[in-house]
C-alpha cells in the first residue's frame, strides 16, 4: 500500500504546532509497518539551510492556478527512512512565516493543485492521499473535480484529518473561479453561509474524514465545538471517525532524554526527585523535595483553560503547600497575570515565556502534577508526554484528554479528571491530586502506572492502516 501524506508543516522542516509533530512521526510509524508512506509539504523560506543542503532537485512543472500557470519545483529528501517531497515556488513560499499572509488562499490552492500535478512527473501513484486541515483541504476537492475520472489517477482514495476544526479556510465566493480555478458547478461543494469554506469542501469530497481523537469526533457534531460545521458533519457522519494521536517515544523517553537533569524509568524512579531539585534551583523556587510541583506547558490562550487557572490559582496557593511553574506564550492578559502571580508568591511560582523545548522537557521530568484544564482539546500531546515522565495529569474530560487520561479514583486510572468547565471543579480535582501525593507509596504506584501507558505512534499507525485498508477493500 502506498500513501501520500499532504501537510502544510512537518518536523524537522517547519513547525507551528501539533500538526508538524504528527507529520514528522506518523509516516515513520507507517513505514515501520511496511506501508509506503511519503510526505509532501511546501518548501518554505524558514526551513533551515542545513536541511536544504540535503535536498535533491527532482523535476519542475507548470501548475494551473485558475487562469494562470505557475512554476513548481519538486525537491526530495529523506528523514527517518521516509521520503519527503518539498514544493518550491518562490512567489508563494519565499517569505517568512508559514501562515497569516494576505494571499494564503492562493498559496495553498497552488500547493494543493501542485501535489496532484506532480505525481505523474515523479512516477509515484499512491493508493491513498491523506490531506490535513484547511491548508490541504483542496486536495480532495481538486481530485474529485479534475482527476478522479482520468486514467492515471483513477482509483485513488482520499482522507482528510481535522486537527482543529476552528481553522477552516473561509474566503469570499469571488475566489472560486479566479483564484481556486474551480468551475461554478463546484460552488455547492465549498459554499457555506456567505463564503466558501475549504474544510467544508474536503468533508464533502474526501472518502473518509478523521479527527485526532475519538471523543473529538463526537464533540464536533455538537454546535458548542463545531464552529458552525456540525450540520455538514452530521450529514456525513458515516465517513467520520477519530484516531488518537501518539507521541514520539524516542524523543520523549525519561530513560534516555539528554535534555533532563537525571534519567530515570518506571523501575527506578530515583532520578525524578533529582530533576525536581535541579529545576527548583534553576527557576528560583524553594528547594523542597516533598513540596508538590504543579507544571503547565501550554499556549496562554483562553481555550487552554487559562481563565480557570487565573480565577483559582491564588486560592490554591493560599490554601495548600504547593509550587507552580508554567512555560508558554500567548495573550497579553494571561502573561501579565502569571508575571504578577510570580511577584506575589516568590519561591513558589515561576512563569517562563516563549517556546523553549529543553525547558519543557525539564518541566515534564520535574513536575509531580501536570495541569491541562482545556475548554477544548482535539487531541493534546502534553498529557501523554507528562504520563511518559510520571507527571500525573489533572485534566478536563474533553477531546483527546478524555481518551488518554482516566481518573484514578477507582484505583485503576492514570490521573485525575473533572467534567464541567468550572474553576471549582478544577480545584477539586487538583485537591484530590495533592491529597494523593501525600501518600508516597500510593503515588509511586500511580506514577508507574502512568509511565507504562502506551501512547506511541505504533498504536495510532495500526488504526490508520485499518482505515486505509478498509477504504481500498470497499473500492
Amino acid at each position: 500500500m502506498k500513501v501520500l501524506y499532504c501537510t502544510s508543516e512537518a518536523l524537522p522542516f517547519a513547525s507551528t504546532g501539533g500538526l508538524a509533530e504528527v507529520a514528522g512521526s506518523l509516516p515513520q510509524a507507517l513505514r515501520l509497518r511496511l506501508i509506503g508512506c511519503r510526505v509532501v509539504m511546501p518548501l518554505y523560506e524558514d526551513i533551515p539551510q542545513e536541511l536544504r543542503d540535503g535536498m535533491k532537485f527532482l523535476t519542475s512543472l507548470s501548475v494551473p492556478v485558475a487562469w494562470r500557470r505557475q512554476y513548481c519545483g519538486v525537491f526530495e529528501t529523506h528523514v527517518g527512512g521516509v521520503i519527503y517531497y518539498l514544493i518550491d515556488n518562490q512567489y508563494y513560499f519565499k517569505r517568512h512565516g508559514l501562515y497569516g499572509h494576505f494571499d494564503d488562499a492562493e498559496r495553498f490552492a497552488f500547493f494543493s493543485r501542485a501535489v496532484l500535478e506532480m505525481l505523474p512527473y515523479i512516477d509515484f501513484k499512491p493508493d491513498v492521499i491523506h490531506a490535513n486541515d484547511w491548508q490541504t483541504a483542496l486536495v480532495p476537492v481538486y481530485y474529485s473535480t479534475f482527476y478522479a475520472d482520468t486514467d492515471w489517477f483513477r482509483g485513488m482514495k482520499t482522507v482528510l484529518t481535522i486537527h482543529n476544526i476552528q481553522y477552516q479556510g473561509k474566503y469570499g465566493e469571488e475566489l472560486l473561479e479566479d483564484v481556486l480555478g474551480l468551475p461554478k458547478s463546484s460552488l455547492p461543494l465549498l459554499q457555506f453561509g456567505e463564503c466558501i469554506n475549504f474544510l467544508k469542501g474536503a468533508i464533502e469530497c474526501a472518502n473518509r474524514v478523521t479527527t485526532v481523537s475519538p471523543t473529538y469526533a463526537s464533540e464536533i457534531l455538537d454546535p458548542w465545538y463545531s464552529h458552525g460545521l456540525d450540520s455538514i458533519l452530521l450529514e456525513r457522519n458515516w465517513k467520520l471517525s477519530g484516531i488518537l494521536n501518539g507521541i514520539d517515544t524516542g524523543v520523549y523517553n525519561p530513560e534516555t532524554d539528554p535534555e533532563i537533569y537525571s534519567n530515570y524509568s518506571a523501575d527506578d524512579l530515583s532520578g525524578k526527585a533529582a530533576n525536581k531539585t535541579q529545576l527548583q534551583k534553576r527557576l528560583g523556587l524553594s528547594e523542597s523535595e516533598r513540596t508538590p510541583l504543579i507544571g503547565m506547558v501550554t499556549r496562554m490562550v483562553s481555550h487552554k483553560g487559562l481563565d480557570l487557572v487565573r480565577d483559582s490559582l491564588d486560592q490554591l496557593l493560599n490554601s495548600t503547600d504547593c509550587q507552580f511553574v508554567i512555560l508558554g506564550s500567548g495573550d497579553w492578559e494571561y502573561e501579565t497575570f502569571f508575571r504578577q502571580l510570580q511577584e506575589r508568591f516568590p519561591g513558589r511560582v515561576c512563569a517562563c515565556f516563549g517556546f523553549v523545548p529543553e525547558l519543557s522537557h525539564k518541566i515534564y521530568a520535574a513536575s509531580d502534577i501536570f495541569l491541562m484544564p482545556s475548554k477544548s482539546e482535539p487531541c493534546g500531546l502534553s498529557q501523554m508526554i507528562a504520563l511518559r515522565y510520571g507527571s500525573i495529569p489533572v485534566v478536563r474530560e474533553t477531546g483527546g484528554l478524555k481518551d488518554s487520561v482516566t481518573d484514578s479514583g477507582d484505583g485503576e486510572g492514570n490521573g485525575f479528571t473533572f467534567q464541567t468547565y468550572d474553576a471549582g471543579d478544577m480545584l477539586h480535582a487538583l485537591g484530590r491530586a495533592l491529597q494523593g501525593y501525600q501518600n508516597p507509596e500510593g503515588w509511586e504506584i500511580l506514577m508507574r502506572r502512568a509511565m507504562e501507558c502506551d501512547y506511541s505512534w505504533g498504536r495510532s499507525a495500526n488504526e490508520y492502516i485499518r482505515l486505509y485498508r478498509g477504504l481500498l477493500k470497499n473500492g
